[in-house]
């Protein structure tokens, strides 16, 4: 059964529409663990360490693509809900190009910076030098990944979001056999590691690129377009929480990184590492669900259409709330074997990623309703109202926490800043959905 966004959605139909994009993120998640799980068990720790030093920089130069993704697909939804298609094509092409041009100049810059900005952080010798070696590799393929992330917002405004979890499989299963060949056969070490994911990229990125650029079944396609700098500003303001949200996530975990050498070494660094690879997979649920949602608010805003606009709160939020309980209770029950996977070759290690995750996982409890209530400010075209829950909940909140709880209780008070500032920003978001109701009528 083909589903349509100006379908009316019950709880049947918004998880078939949404389970391809929460099936992408999580494979997307599950495929970036990769380069981590071939390097701590085949290369080493300090290059382990060195991967989840540097990936923080890689993560905000990257952010272009969740950007424009994620707000071109507010923008042409509200577009597509209006009934102009045309447009809506023109301001899809015009969306992809500038993605293009902004990577590039965004790749050659990250290569210039790379190592003045590791060796800033607090990276030095051994530990710089593979900073540095793999960052360069990855910055090459910068301008894939942006296209890839895009895409993956895209794919759902176009009616196809089967089409990019197809997608997303292909380069997931690209990137693990690269892996296994050019870090556990050949072996390259820490640059097959960086290579792989740079060829996988590339293929996420290019193949997209071709499909909307030929005749497609799909709602868009590439074509001629024109400078419009009204539509960019709006992709611009509605993305701009997942920008936010990027760069406030890869900031804090820079000072994460500084907080754990200080307080627990290396060795903090590389569980802080697992904690991330973990909750990559878990909260990609909630970005997965969200990211599928998002175009049906949009079209349904675009059309004027509060009752859906209704229902759709009503479903998310429930599904939202089950998804969490569901995920603390897993990750606790996962925490030893999850952590063995990275850290089976030392103890030490292994019991402080244990612990840490012990107290993490209740994070999960209120991440999902935080990441939901920027999405759907974000579908609604309200990018302030987005943006100010993503900033506060990723920069401020996460900030405040990790300077002041390890003054009281050392290493376990980073692991619990986690959990307050998730709960800090999901108390935000509740306040604002009441505070815009009677602007959107969705309650």
């Amino acid at each position: 059964m083909n589903i349509q966004l100006s379908d009316h959605f019950t709880y049947k139909k918004l998880l078939r529409f949404t389970l391809p994009s929460i099936a992408m993120m999580i494979f997307t998640s599950v495929y970036g663990v990769v380069d981590g799980f071939f390097v701590s068990n085949f290369v080493g720790k300090v290059e382990f360490t060195a991967v989840n030093f540097i990936m923080p920089l890689l993560m905000i130069l990257s952010t272009v693509g969740f950007m424009l993704g994620t707000g071109g697909s507010a923008l042409i939804g509200k577009t597509l809900g209006e009934g102009d298609k045309e447009k809506a094509n023109r301001q899809f092409s015009l969306i992809v190009y500038a993605a293009i041009l902004l990577s590039v100049i965004i790749s050659v810059a990250g290569l210039l910076i790379l190592r003045p900005v590791a060796y800033a952080l607090g990276a030095e010798g051994e530990l710089l030098d593979d900073c540095v070696t793999y960052g360069r590799i990855i910055l090459l393929a910068l301008p894939f990944f942006t296209l890839q992330v895009e895409f993956q917002s895209l794919f759902v405004t176009a009616e196809k979001p089967t089409l990019g979890l197809y997608m997303t499989l292909v380069t997931g299963v690209a990137n693990m056999v690269l892996d296994a060949v050019l870090v556990g056969i050949l072996p390259l070490g820490l640059e097959g590691a960086a290579l792989a994911t740079a060829l996988s990229q590339a293929i996420g990125g290019v193949v997209p690129l071709i499909y909307f650029a030929i005749p497609n079944s799909s709602l868009l396609r590439l074509g001629k377009t024109k400078y419009d700098g009204q539509a960019l500003l709006r992709t611009c303001t509605n993305g701009s929480s997942e920008l936010m949200s990027t760069v406030s996530m890869s900031l804090v975990g820079m000072l994460y990184n500084i907080q754990l050498l200080k307080y627990a070494g290396e060795d903090g660094v590389a569980a802080y590492g697992v904690l991330m690879y973990v909750n990559m997979v878990f909260v990609a649920i909630f970005f997965g669900y969200t990211m599928g949602m998002a175009p049906v608010t949009s079209f349904h805003y675009g059309a004027n259409n509060t009752d859906e606009l209704k229902s759709l709160l009503k479903k998310s939020l429930v599904i939202v709330g089950i998804s969490s309980v569901l995920m603390v209770i897993s990750s606790i029950l996962l925490a030893k074997p999850l952590s063995l996977l990275f850290a089976s070759n030392h103890s030490d290690l292994l019991a402080m990623t244990v612990r840490g995750f012990y107290i993490y996982s209740f994070s999960f409890l209120f991440s999902g309703l935080a990441i939901f209530g920027s999405s759907f400010f974000t579908a609604l075209n309200n990018g302030l109202v987005s943006a100010s829950i993503s900033f506060l909940r990723t920069l401020v909140f996460q900030i405040a926490a990790v300077m002041l709880l390890p003054l009281v209780w050392g290493l376990d008070g980073i692991w619990v800043s986690v959990v307050v500032a998730e709960f800090a920003a999901a108390a935000l978001s509740v306040i604002f959905i009441f505070a815009r109701k009677n602007k959107y009528h969705y309650l």
